[in-house]
C-alpha cells in the first residue's frame, strides 16, 4: 500500500479514536496532552491502543503450561491450518498424547477468504474473522482443551503474504495474536513483537523452548530474477552484506541471552525454515549473513543441544547438517495440517534425511531420556510416521 494510500484508508479509523475510549488501554485525558500523530501509522498505533481485548477474538481456555521441574518426553509441532476448512490432520494430533503442543505458525489464513488473497484494511478483519472461526472449530477445541500450547506467528495469521517489518497493520496484528493466545497478560505482551521462551524439567533434563518472531522486523527479501525457475520460485538470497535484519537488534540481545540460560535441550521455534538453501521461497538463507550470525550466536554462546522445528513449506522435512554448529544441526519442518498442495516433491537438499512429505502432517518431538536420544518424526494425516531421524545426545553436544 501507498503512503497516500495508507492515509486515505486510516483517516476513517482514526477519527472513531476520539470515542474508542471505553475499556480501552489509555483515557482521554492522556490523549489530550500528546502531541498530533506525525505519520499514518503512528496515528493508527494511537488509536489501536484505544480497542479494548473484549472486542477482539479469544482462543477457548487454555491448559496451563508444565511445571517448571516437569520432564518433558514427547511435544507435537504443526504449522499451516486454514480455519475455512476441516482438519482431519488436526484431530489426528489431538489423539497423541504429549507434553506441550507447539502451534508455530500459519495457525489462520488471516489474508485469504475462501483461497484467494484479501488485503487487509486497518481494522483487520478479515484476520480477525479466521481466528473467530478457529476457536470455534471443534477439533481445535479438543486439542485446546487437551495440550499445553506455544504459539508462534507466520505471515497468514501475521496478515500479510510473505510481510516483513513494513506491514502498516502490524501493531493491531500482534494485539489480536496475542489476545487470542491469552499472551497479552504476559511480559511478550509487553514489548514490540511476539518472541518469548520457557524452559521445562530439572537439571539435567532441562528443556528450553525459544519461540522466534521473524516477522515483525524483518526486512524485506529480494525477489527472484526468473520466477517460477526451481531453486529462484518467488525470492533468492540478498547480497553479502546487505544490512537486511531478520529479528531486529532487542530480539537478537535476547536471543543470545537466552541461548546461555542453563538447558539441556533447545528447541529454537523458527516459522520460516532454517537449514535448506535450494528453493526460493522464504527462508533464513534469503538474508544469508542473519543466518550466519544465528549459527555463530549458538556458538559464541556455548549453547548445546539447539534443534530448529519451522512450518510454513506445505510439506514436512527432515534436515542435518554438520560443520554450522559445533555439532550436528538438526532441523524438523512440519506443514501443513490441511492445506497440501501435492503428493510428491523433487526437492532435494544435501541435508535432507529422506524425501520431502507434501501430504498433510504434523511434527513430533520424541526425548528418550534414558537412552540419550531425540527422534525427529513426521507423521502422516493417520498418524503413522512418514520421516525420522534419531539423534543421539551426544550428536547434538549434550553431555
Amino acid at each position: 500500500m501507498t503512503v497516500r494510500g495508507l492515509v486515505a484508508a486510516t483517516a476513517g479509523v482514526v477519527a472513531l479514536s476520539a470515542c474508542a475510549t471505553e475499556g480501552g488501554d489509555r483515557n482521554v485525558i492522556q490523549r489530550i496532552f500528546e502531541p498530533e500523530p506525525q505519520t499514518a501509522v503512528e496515528a493508527l498505533e494511537r488509536y489501536y491502543e484505544t480497542i479494548p481485548a473484549s472486542a477482539l477474538p479469544q482462543a477457548p481456555e487454555r491448559v496451563a503450561l508444565p511445571a517448571p521441574d516437569a520432564v518433558l518426553d514427547r511435544i507435537l509441532v504443526a504449522s499451516c491450518n486454514d480455519e475455512e476448512q476441516p482438519s482431519p490432520t488436526l484431530a489426528t494430533l489431538g489423539e497423541e498424547e504429549a507434553d506441550l503442543f507447539l502451534m508455530i505458525g500459519d495457525n489462520v489464513y488471516g489474508d485469504t477468504d475462501h483461497g484467494k488473497y484479501q488485503s487487509n484494511q486497518p481494522e483487520l478483519d478479515e484476520l480477525r474473522e479466521a481466528f473467530g472461526e478457529l476457536a470455534q472449530r471443534e477439533e481445535f477445541r479438543q486439542v485446546r482443551a487437551k495440550f499445553p500450547m506455544m504459539v508462534a506467528w507466520d505471515d497468514h495469521d501475521y496478515g500479510a503474504n510473505d510481510g516483513g517489518k513494513d506491514f502498516p497493520f502490524k501493531a493491531l496484528s500482534e494485539r489480536i495474536h496475542e489476545t487470542f493466545w491469552g499472551l497479552d497478560g504476559e511480559e511478550v505482551g509487553q514489548y514490540p513483537g511476539t518472541y518469548y521462551a520457557r524452559s521445562f524439567g530439572p537439571e539435567g533434563q532441562r528443556v528450553q523452548i525459544i519461540v522466534l518472531d521473524t516477522r515483525f522486523f524483518r526486512s524485506d527479501l529480494t525477489p527472484t530474477d526468473e520466477p517460477g525457475a526451481v531453486g529462484k520460485e518467488r525470492y533468492v538470497p540478498a547480497p553479502e552484506g546487505s544490512m537486511q535484519d531478520m529479528l531486529g537488534a532487542a530480539q537478537w540481545t535476547w536471543l543470545e541471552n537466552r541461548l546461555q540460560d542453563p538447558a539441556d535441550i533447545r528447541f529454537i521455534v523458527s516459522s520460516i525454515q532454517v537449514m535448506p538453501t535450494v528453493h526460493g521461497w522464504e527462508a533464513w538463507d534469503k538474508l544469508p549473513d542473519e543466518r550466519a550470525r544465528l549459527f555463530e550466536l549458538v556458538q559464541s554462546t556455548g549453547a548445546e543441544g539447539v534443534v530448529f522445528l519451522s512450518g510454513d513449506r506445505h510439506a514436512g522435512f527432515v534436515y542435518e547438517e554438520r560443520g554450522v554448529l559445533p555439532y550436528a544441526a538438526n532441523e524438523l519442518t512440519a506443514s501443513s495440517l490441511n492445506l497440501s498442495f501435492a503428493e510428491e516433491s523433487a526437492e532435494r537438499d544435501s541435508r535432507q534425511i529422506g524425501g520431502a512429505y507434501p501430504p498433510e502432517n504434523y511434527g513430533v518431538v520424541e526425548i528418550d531420556w534414558a537412552g540419550e536420544t531425540v527422534s525427529l518424526v513426521v507423521k502422516d494425516s493417520d498418524g503413522r510416521t512418514a520421516r525420522r531421524n534419531d539423534i543421539a545426545f551426544s550428536d547434538i553436544g549434550v553431555d
